[in-house]
């Protein structure tokens, strides 16, 4: 088994602005949200180190999804110039995975911090504080938007992550299902980042009571460009 760590291309068409709760993004291929204001890249559900949680269990995959999807991040930065990045929460697929991460992907993780102001926002899967540099936080609030993992129903102007929203498309007979970013006036819920992530279909019943769905927006992840989609054409499963 192996993952290609080969970082995607960032042409002008790749990244679609992304207007939420009065402030504008730039929704980007790789399922990164860049807040030009306030030079911040907003990332969810990294789950680095997944390949290696299964070790304990007598599974041994090879462990490269961390590397590849730390390859992405650095071309974000690079592309978006992002002084500040906010991980919104399981960023790790577990609370020890910083300790099984490998020599040059803890040097790689180190060099991408450096000089930027960075936030780990606690998931369900790393609820605990380490040690690798930056700030550990439940959440985090930045011009009245609240950043935190889990989205909640009783809260407005919220980003988040945790449920890997995916849309699935069916136009002229044909269907295709891609991780997607969801949104409405209330809240604003991330696709997962990396690479060994799996997806939630954005109408099924994990998403229920998040959106009104009259008003919800779909910006799907296609495989060179991403794709505003009408609720029309969404369905199930």
């Amino acid at each position: 088994m192996s993952i290609s760590a080969t970082p995607r291309r960032h042409p002008a068409d790749e990244a679609h602005p992304l207007e939420f709760a009065a402030h504008e993004f730039m929704a980007l291929l790789s399922g990164a949200l860049y807040w030009p204001v306030e030079s911040t890249l907003l990332v969810a559900d990294l789950h680095l180190e997944k390949m290696s949680s299964y070790a304990p269990a007598g599974q041994f995959l090879p462990p490269y999804d961390t590397g590849a999807t730390l390859e992405y991040l650095s071309a974000d930065l690079a592309f978006t110039g992002a002084g500040r990045v906010a991980c919104l929460g399981d960023s790790f697929h577990r609370d020890e995975g910083p300790s099984t991460l490998l020599d040059r992907d803890r040097a790689a993780l180190v060099q991408l911090m450096t000089g930027r102001d960075w936030t780990w926002i606690a998931g369900n899967h790393d609820p605990a504080p380490h040690g690798l540099g930056g700030e550990c936080r439940d959440a985090l609030e930045v011009d009245g938007l609240r950043l935190s993992h889990e989205p909640d129903p009783k809260r407005t102007r919220q980003i988040a992550g945790h449920l890997h929203p995916a849309a699935r498309v069916k136009l002229n007979g044909r269907s295709t299902r891609r991780p997607c970013f969801a949104w409405d006036d209330a809240r604003l819920i991330l696709p997962a980042y990396g690479v060994a992530t799996g997806s939630l279909n954005v109408l099924g019943p994990g998403f229920a009571g998040l959106f009104t769905l009259h008003r919800l927006n779909v910006l799907m992840l296609g495989r060179d460009r991403l794709y505003p989609v009408a609720r029309r054409h969404l369905v199930d499963g």
